[in-house]
């Protein structure tokens, strides 16, 4: 795993979390800040993704291989899925689900980061 691009999408994760808990705080829906931080973070998420899988073999451990594979596909769900949840829903509390998405992200990275620097 590139340690530097674990570093972008945490940096990232932790901007899409403050903008989202911003606008919850001032009870704004989703907007173009939101929806492009998402589409940003989900980049690098797709480049970790193709990193990860030509990688994947150096995990010698098959069911911590599993594991670190089946976190490389779930990450990629989160993000869109939130924003995609925040779209539709019509409150303030849509951006909590954004909040707590990137939340998601940022424990899913960390732990397939801690799952490359055990095993790998």
């Amino acid at each position: 795993m590139l340690q530097p691009l674990t570093v972008v999408v945490l940096v990232a994760t932790g901007l899409l979390a403050i903008l989202a808990a911003h606008h919850l705080l001032r009870r704004r829906l989703v907007d173009d800040p939101i929806v492009l931080t998402g589409a940003a973070i989900e980049v690098a998420l797709l480049v970790q993704l193709v990193v990860g899988l030509t990688n994947a073999s150096a995990i010698a451990d098959g069911a911590e291989r599993a594991t670190f594979i089946a976190y490389l596909f779930t990450v990629l769900v989160v993000i869109p899925a939130t924003v995609l949840i925040a779209i539709k829903e019509k409150t303030q509390w849509a951006m909590a689900v954004v909040l707590g998405g990137a939340v998601v992200v940022a424990i899913l990275v960390a732990r397939l980061q801690q799952v490359w620097s055990l095993h790998a």
